[in-house]
């Protein structure tokens, strides 16, 4: 697509010149000469984070550390010609670990592998790094196996540490790294990650994330470093030269290869949506999201991964930006002159209008290099060789990918350097523990925003309660990405070399003078100089983590975490709130609770960080720095407008001397959501269920054997009668693939502990949604439910209609609430929005449950009778 946008200026910033960015003069015949960037200014030895960057009218030409090499390219175009299509097109391939096998790589030559959060050689989370490198050989030596004998290389997410492997310290999550507003300390944690991920053999670090996140309802905020795209811009040079350790022209011996992610928009789309809409004008593009990559490119990073998000507005409609010439080719390899290789994001190709996740040549002829098929790999290599063969793909684009591929692998020394297991910190334990450095990220991302009559620092011979859901939980601390995918299902235990915040608060104290009851029941805080309450989100990932319309009230979504501080607060003592969590959150009723309240974000496994604050010691105390703003009220966002007035400032920290004067904050609520519900008429979507229970919707399934089992975290929950496990509809593991067995009745539902008035949604003539596979038809008797708390419901008989549905592919069903209340659904009182209920033989993968306003008057909404 070609056209020009208007050069307005960025909303929302205020942007100067800038001595290492200038736009070059006007010249008279050509007009404006294109903006080139190279090596930014400095402070301390590292990229300084400018106090204003120059307004550019067009993306920059950005000037690599990393320079072209003439013997690399002689030497690539000798190996290319000598290729076949099936070998080319092999290097282009990226399978998952767990879909293939050493044999795969021989036979079909695949360039690289990846393994994907949560998943670990022989599908052992406590892999050991001998597991993984022998793993990394077979691999290895499997393409060394090939005709072309042209090395694999084995890509992995270490976000934040190499958090996959068991064992590894994990850093704080880039969220609290933007807090320490420190770029030196970023390029240290990227140097230790890239140690770590060299003791276990890959090759590839899919990390930095560069998104400058406009919304906080993103589940993926806490991957950004900023709201404030000066801070993404000094972080991301720093976080690739410190991964890559490069030398001259060439990543460092030290190093691994960097990918700079996720090109362009994912942290500026519509509502916060994960994998949504970025409707911003080019010039926000430019100056808003694209100053990552500046930074990024410029610092050499070799890969660049492309976004799940679409970028259309009333002038741009490139939709998918995987499926985009104009974003791939004619913005990051054409203005920007990128030379290393696109790689896509988990099964993205599928997205692109008119693809699947097995087939899609526009991505290709967009300029993707590397395709992410982690499962479908086998068909879409012969896919794409038939529309190469046919003249859909040009042979010219895929010599471009490959030639891509071979000069990154050359510049990363893979064609020179032995197995993985014969490397640098190869099997080194001891480089996978980073403590000290992690410790004093933890020190430096912490942000003190209320410290009333200096309770902080506590003095040392305190004694203290500590309370809270995550004072002594390392999964919470940690958050998403670490272990796991979503970072669900750890324990403690999982963590062998990590510190709770409790733990480094007993070993700070002694364990003598600190007394643990997470639910505060039973103690008397009178008893005690201090409590600590340790509180906040629980982990989640991309997708997951949405907030969606419902609001950022924290009491809402953790009203256990406030039932404990109401037990606390008030009693005589200080009450010191420590808040873990990925995101700025609407948490007035806590703050007012609290007489010192901290933002520790997600810390990682060195807990003791934590308590080197909050008790007096030989640390220099808070530094930290909001490196997002704080809302004041449950539905303020975003909060990059300036017409907006945030509870705490972009910037906002306390120090130990400060105490703050927060004051009494108001404590209103407008409930559950930002629209909807009540008496009027609903505009939004109610989400109910998007890859996971949206709160305060829990998934349960029943039977007489326990006719209320809650569904793990993990999807998965069993009875004799039915049984339910995650599969993928939509996008990865979005569904609940539920399976009745037949031996007798079951049901699977989303239920809310109490009843919620949705008469707007009647009002707006809605439609109760859902997206289902269905896998075996059912046998029996299938219904299609509503609750307002039993027996007070609704059922459409959908024994039929699902029986209409084809089996194998993805269809979307649709309920009136109109019908459902006709039937006696008592709207203003809705527990249950969704059940489907059958006694016999049943499967089917159920996705995206939402109540959609108007949709009740679509055509393909089932009948009522």
């Amino acid at each position: 697509m070609h056209w020009r946008s208007t050069l307005a200026a960025v909303l929302g910033l205020t942007l100067a010149a800038s001595a290492t960015a200038a736009a070059a003069p006007d010249d008279a015949q050509h007009g404006p000469k294109q903006p080139v960037i190279g090596q930014p200014r400095t402070e301390h030895g590292c990229a300084r984070i400018e106090k204003s960057l120059p307004t550019l009218e067009d993306w920059p030409k950005v000037e690599s550390q990393l320079k072209g090499d003439r013997r690399d390219e002689a030497r690539i175009k000798a190996i290319l010609k000598d290729m076949t299509l099936a070998e080319k097109v092999g290097q282009m391939t990226q399978p998952e670990i767990g879909s293939i096998t050493p044999q795969d790589v021989t036979t079909y030559g695949f360039g690289s592998v990846l393994n994907g959060g949560g998943s670990w050689p022989n599908a052992n989370k406590k892999a050991t790094p001998q597991d993984w490198l022998k793993l990394a050989d077979a691999y290895w030596e499997a393409s060394k196996a090939t005709r072309t004998k042209i090395p694999v290389i084995w890509g992995i997410d270490a976000v934040h540490g190499n958090n996959n492997v068991y064992g590894a310290t994990v850093f704080p999550h880039n969220i609290g790294l933007g807090a320490a507003h420190d770029p030196c300390l970023v390029r240290d944690i990227a140097a230790a990650t890239a140690e770590q991920i060299r003791v276990t053999g890959q090759d590839w670090a899919f990390s930095p994330t560069l998104a400058v996140v406009r919304d906080d309802r993103w589940g993926r905020t806490y991957e950004g470093f900023s709201e404030d795209p000066r801070i993404t811009r000094a972080y991301g040079f720093e976080a690739i030269k410190g991964l890559q350790d490069n030398a001259k022209r060439r990543i460092g011996e030290d190093g691994v290869i960097a990918t700079a992610k996720h090109f362009i928009g994912d942290g500026g789309t519509t509502g916060g949506k994960d994998q949504g809409v970025n409707a911003s004008t080019e010039q926000e593009m430019i100056n808003i999201h694209g100053q990552g990559y500046y930074g990024a490119l410029a610092a050499g990073a070799q890969t660049v991964m492309i976004s799940f998000n679409s970028w259309t507005n009333d002038v741009i409609n490139e939709g998918k930006v995987h499926g985009s010439k104009y974003v791939q080719s004619g913005i990051l390899k054409g203005k920007m002159g990128f030379d290393g290789l696109l790689v896509s994001d988990w099964n993205g190709i599928g997205q692109v209008t008119g693809c699947t996740n097995a087939s899609c040549p526009q991505a290709i002829n967009a300029g993707l290099d590397i395709i992410m098929v982690p499962n479908d790999w086998k068909a879409f290599i012969a896919n794409t060789i038939t529309q190469v063969e046919s003249g859909v793909i040009p042979m010219a684009r895929i010599d471009d990918a490959v030639t891509r591929i071979l000069r990154v692998k050359l510049r990363a020394g893979t064609f020179d350097e032995p197995k993985p297991s014969q490397r640098e910190h190869a099997g080194d334990q001891g480089d996978l523990l980073h403590k000290e450095l992690a410790r004093q990220a933890v020190r430096e991302s912490a942000v003190l925003l209320k410290n009333n009559d200096r309770v902080l620092p506590l003095p040392k011979r305190s004694k203290v309660l500590v309370v809270g859901k995550s004072a002594d939980n390392i999964g919470n601390q940690t958050g998403g990405w670490t272990l796991s995918w979503q970072g669900t299902g750890n324990t403690n235990a999982d963590f062998p070399n990590a510190t709770s915040i409790l733990k480094g608060i007993q070993d700070t104290l002694g364990a003598a003078n600190v007394t643990f009851s997470e639910t505060a029941d039973n103690v008397d805080p009178k008893n005690f100089d201090a409590v600590i309450a340790v509180i906040g989100e629980t982990p989640y990932a991309e997708g997951v983590g949405d907030i969606g319309k419902r609001t950022l009230e924290t009491a809402r979504l953790y009203p256990q975490d406030l039932a404990v501080l109401d037990k606390v607060s008030g009693k005589g003592k200080p009450v010191v709130t420590v808040y873990v969590g990925g995101r700025a959150m609407y948490m007035n009723k806590e703050i007012n609770r609290s007489d010192a309240f901290v933002a520790a974000w997600l810390p990682g496994t060195e807990g003791q960080g934590i308590a080197d604050l909050l008790i007096r010691g030989r640390h220099n105390g808070f530094t930290g720095k909001l490196s997002y703003s704080w809302p004041r009220s449950a539905c303020q966002t975003p909060l990059n407008d300036p017409s907006q007035d945030p509870l705490f400032k972009f910037g906002y920290g306390l120090r130990d001397w400060q105490t703050g004067n927060v004051g009494k904050l108001d404590e209103s609520s407008p409930g559950g959501s930002c629209s909807g519900g009540g008496g009027g008429t609903a505009t939004e979507d109610l989400e109910i269920f998007n890859r996971a229970d949206v709160a305060p919707y829990k998934s349960f399934l029943g039977s007489p054997e326990n006719w209320g089992l809650e569904i793990g975290p993990d999807g998965q929950a069993s009875q004799a009668n039915i049984n339910v496990v995650q599969s993928d509809v939509n996008v990865q593991q979005d569904a609940l693939k539920t399976t009745w067995t037949g031996t007798g009745p079951g049901q699977v539902y989303l239920q809310s502990p109490t009843g919620t008035d949705l008469r707007g949604y009647g009002n707006a003539n809605a439609a109760v949604e859902f997206d289902v596979i269905v896998h075996q038809a059912p046998a029996a008797r299938t219904v299609i439910s509503a609750h307002c708390n039993y027996p007070c419901m609704a059922e459409l008989d959908a024994t039929q209609a699902f029986r209409n549905l084809p089996i194998g592919q993805k269809s979307t069903v649709k309920v009136s609430v109109e019908c459902l209340a006709s039937k006696g659904l008592d709207l203003e009182n809705v527990n249950t929005p969704f059940l489907v209920y059958t006694e016999g033989t049943f499967q089917a993968s159920f996705a995206n449950v939402r109540w959609v306003p108007k949709a009740g008057a679509d055509p393909d909404v089932l009948p009522c009778t």
